[in-house]
């Protein structure tokens, strides 16, 4: 008797071994580039707003 009461067999018989593996790494990858994604820009938009107020200028 099974403990988890479902099928013996897992949730979908017709899938591949590997394809839950694919699925998640895919999605690991995606959040990963979204982060990428947004620390870049938000630094992009870092700079520029301390280019702007003059903070890279030289004194005068």
């Amino acid at each position: 008797m099974s403990d988890a009461g479902g099928d013996p067999d897992g949730p979908v018989a017709d899938t591949p071994p590997g394809a839950a593996r694919r699925a998640s790494a895919w999605m690991i990858l995606g959040v990963v580039s979204a982060a990428l994604l947004v620390c870049c820009c938000s630094a992009a938009v870092g700079l520029l707003i301390s280019w702007s107020a003059g903070l890279f200028h030289n004194p005068a």
